[in-house]
């Protein structure tokens, strides 16, 4: 599964793809992730979704990079795919369909960068309390900031 062979099998789909140290990377926009992952899936065997993660480049347009890596264990072989984003529209399609894990990851992601995943239906927060205000992760957030306290709630209280 080299560059070159996933650029010709996914050409008009894919917009480049390369070598980033024995990884095979696809840049995508976020309307070709489902058909992309299928591809994946279906032809190649990457059938385990390791991560969805989000790099944060505050100086940059689009600002975002959602980057997802899944594994072929048949062929013992990763692919990442990276998909820009701009502030304004931070949102793309869950695969939550598709993999089960990707619940837990896509909330993790939207609590920390902010960004939505559509079709998800549960984004609330992971790792953070109910009412945080803003998402830690984004290079603007101000690291001294006072969140809100709230009222502790008993363990097992709705």
């Amino acid at each position: 599964m080299s560059p070159e062979i996933l650029a010709a099998e996914l050409s008009g789909r894919i917009e480049r793809a390369w070598d980033s140290h024995g990884m095979c990377v696809l840049d995508l926009q976020p309307a070709q992730l489902l058909g992309v992952v299928d591809h994946l899936r279906d032809v190649h065997g990457c059938t385990l979704f390791l991560d969805v993660t989000a790099v944060d480049h505050p100086a940059r347009q689009p600002r975002f990079d959602v980057v997802y890596h899944f594994l072929s264990p048949a062929q013992r072989r990763r692919v990442r795919l990276k998909l820009p984003l701009p502030e304004d529209a931070a949102v793309v399609p869950t695969l939550t369909g598709r993999f089960g894990a990707a619940r837990f990851m896509e909330r993790e992601v939207h609590e920390m960068y902010g960004i939505r995943f559509d079709g998800n239906a549960d984004l609330r927060p992971i790792l953070l309390y109910e009412g945080f205000v803003g998402h830690p992760l984004r290079k603007d957030y101000p690291m001294e900031r006072e969140q809100p306290i709230v009222d502790y709630r008993q363990p097992g209280a709705a």
